[in-house]
């Protein structure tokens, strides 16, 4: 058995600490973490091979933008013959606030384009690990959010989230949504009570 890690971002320094680069983040997280080999470019992304509590395990971070992620995670998946059931992917969440980290498999694509792009060329049947970045309050403003970077306030709470990731992401491999998501809740909490105080009065 093969799973197909996919973390969801733009290319480019640019958009390197962006909140819609939130999927990156954690995947480069987990190679650091897991002694995957090194990245190397194929399937119109970066590819890094490795192996979590006994499971081969491929990470990928399309390169195509995000608009178009769905053509390299097709890609990969047909190349491995890699089921919707086996394909997880991590992707910044409007939707819900900062330190909040929810798992789903399946349903629709929220607003975010490389989701759109995957269901369009996979189907919606896989697992997905929704980063909560906050919701900037008004539609226009939404473009402007996901494309700035997360402030100083914010950055333990992105810390702690990627980290406890890497750290519990074989609970979910192993299929244990709820155990994963507990353990996150537990880690993410002290530093989100943290940025709560930094922030107030500003």
């Amino acid at each position: 058995m093969m799973i197909l890690l996919v973390g969801l971002g733009n290319p480019g320094k640019g958009y390197a600490d962006n909140r819609h680069n939130f999927g990156y983040m954690a995947v480069d997280e987990i190679i650091r973490r897991h002694s995957f080999m090194p990245e190397r470019v194929r399937f119109q992304g970066l590819v890094a091979e490795g192996n979590i509590g006994g499971t081969k395990v491929l990470a990928l971070k399309p390169t195509t933008y995000m608009n178009l992620s769905g053509q390299s995670v097709g890609e990969a998946a047909r190349f491995y013959k890699i089921p919707l059931k086996n394909i997880i992917v991590l992707h910044d969440e409007l939707d819900l606030p900062l330190g909040k980290i929810r798992v789903k498999t399946g349903g629709g694509h929220g607003g975010n384009n490389g989701l759109r792009s995957i269901i369009a060329h996979l189907g919606e049947n896989f697992c997905r690990v929704r980063l909560g970045i906050g919701h900037p309050g008004e539609k226009h403003l939404v473009t402007g959010h996901v494309l700035s970077n997360f402030s100083k306030a914010e950055q333990a709470t992105v810390e702690a989230a990627t980290e406890s990731i890497a750290q519990h992401i074989e609970l979910l491999i192993g299929g244990d949504a709820p155990g994963f998501m507990n353990k996150l809740a537990l880690d993410i909490a002290p530093h989100k009570s943290k940025d709560a105080d930094t922030t107030k009065g500003n």
